[in-house]
């Protein structure tokens, strides 16, 4: 099917995508693991209903995603590189004339649709996940989203209603063992007792629902000290509940990374904005882009790294790179902040760093490519190595001296 394409570049490619999309499914796994830790806890917290979590999961995924897939592409180029070191299969492919920007086609093409992804995802997608996550979070947080009675505890409705139960089935929608305390402005108050009862919606009024009591007794006091309380039997009794007003949450904007790209550009070059919203616009505008053009150098710093000194099987490499891309996330989160907050230039605070990173890039990639035996992290390696001996004889045993034969 895809014979029109070079057997090297579907070989490169077959050796490229599976440690990719490993590398992105372990990494966007990991993280969404350790908060959906924090998401069940939190829910659980509020009362809130258990697939809510896997609702906040998914606005959070876009954010986690914009994360792996450049860590996905670097080490998925670096690994496969690693192999074709490691067999000697590049040594064969650049004495038959096959060089590092012929073997990296595949590789770069890979980065420039996952940019592409990229830019989708921090300029659109990101934002209207981000207001969406924190919209949930407020329902959460206000009830807005039918936190279940709490089993055991008298539940306060309304300032007005006290309610109890004692068993809670079918996800809060099935009541057993219940008591309830209704007042109302003239001082009545009725203390209701219940077998068991559920909830029903209305139609009519959406900020009502009805609790259909069954089996029960109603203890009505008028307030008349003198008068004995009046105590009615039922088999069924509708109780309606006023559900609490929740205000409305607000509009997505809140925050600069609330921002598609349009709105990014309008707000932080217009003269009508304050400097305080124009610098915070323009840092976020800067931090996503060079981002996403970071991706563009991910292939000649996955060749930097891959190839280990000869007669080696270091995998240092990997681990530097996961540094190098950890640390310069890092430094630009730190540039946007303090760009703003209008103490540096955002071009500078995020530009700066992109170029200087890029440079090394450059030159790593230079020294393995085009000077003979040239490694971009020898140093690294040959400190590695030698610590690495170092330990192998602290702690290995001790070989015996061989034994002497006995004189005849």
């Amino acid at each position: 099917m895809f014979n029109f394409i070079p057997a090297i570049d579907r070989y490169i490619f077959r050796l490229v995508i599976v440690p990719m999309l490993g590398v992105f499914a372990l990494a966007a796994s990991l993280l969404l693991l350790e908060k959906m830790l924090r998401l069940f806890d939190f829910v659980a917290t509020e009362g809130g209903p258990v697939g809510i979590v896997f609702k906040m999961l998914l606005s959070v995924f876009p954010e986690y995603a914009s994360l792996a897939i450049p860590l996905g592409l670097l080490l998925g180029i670096l690994l496969a590189f690693r192999k074709l070191a490691t067999s000697s299969e590049l040594d064969v492919f650049r004495a038959v004339g096959l060089g590092y920007g012929r073997l990296l086609r595949v590789p770069f093409i890979l980065a420039g649709i996952l940019m592409a992804v990229n830019v989708a995802l921090v300029f659109y997608v990101q934002p209207v996940a981000r207001y969406t996550y924190a919209q949930l979070e407020y329902q959460l947080r206000s009830g807005a989203l039918g936190a279940s009675i709490k089993v055991g505890e008298f539940t306060t409705l309304k300032d007005r209603m006290a309610l109890r139960i004692e068993e809670s089935e079918d996800q809060g929608r099935q009541l057993k063992g219940i008591f309830a305390r209704v007042a109302n402005t003239k001082g009545q108050v009725l203390s209701i007792s219940a077998r068991e009862g559920n909830f029903l919606a209305t139609s009519d009024s959406p900020d009502t629902i009805i609790l259909r009591l069954t089996d029960g007794t109603i203890v009505q006091d008028t307030g008349a000290g003198d008068k004995t309380p009046r105590v009615l039997s039922f088999t069924r009794h509708d109780l309606p509940i006023d559900l609490p007003q929740i205000e409305e949450f607000r509009d997505r904007g809140d925050a600069e990374r609330e921002y598609i790209l349009p709105e990014l550009l309008r707000i932080g070059w217009s003269a009508d904005e304050t400097d305080a919203k124009r610098d915070a616009s323009q840092a976020s505008f800067n931090y996503r882009l060079v981002e996403v053009v970071m991706m563009a150098l991910m292939p000649l710093l996955a060749v930097a790294l891959a190839i280990p000194p000869k007669r080696s099987t270091s995998a240092l490499g990997v681990f530097v790179a996961i540094v190098m891309v950890v640390s310069y996330h890092k430094v630009n989160q730190y540039g946007e902040d303090v760009a703003a907050l209008g103490r540096v230039d955002p071009t500078l605070a995020l530009w700066g760093p992109f170029v200087i990173f890029a440079a090394l890039i450059l030159w790593m990639f230079y020294r393995v490519a085009y000077v003979p035996g040239g490694q971009a992290i020898g140093a690294l390696e040959t400190a590695m190595s030698k610590i690495g001996k170092g330990v192998g004889k602290l702690f290995g045993k001790k070989k015996r001296a061989p034994e002497l034969a006995p004189a005849e």
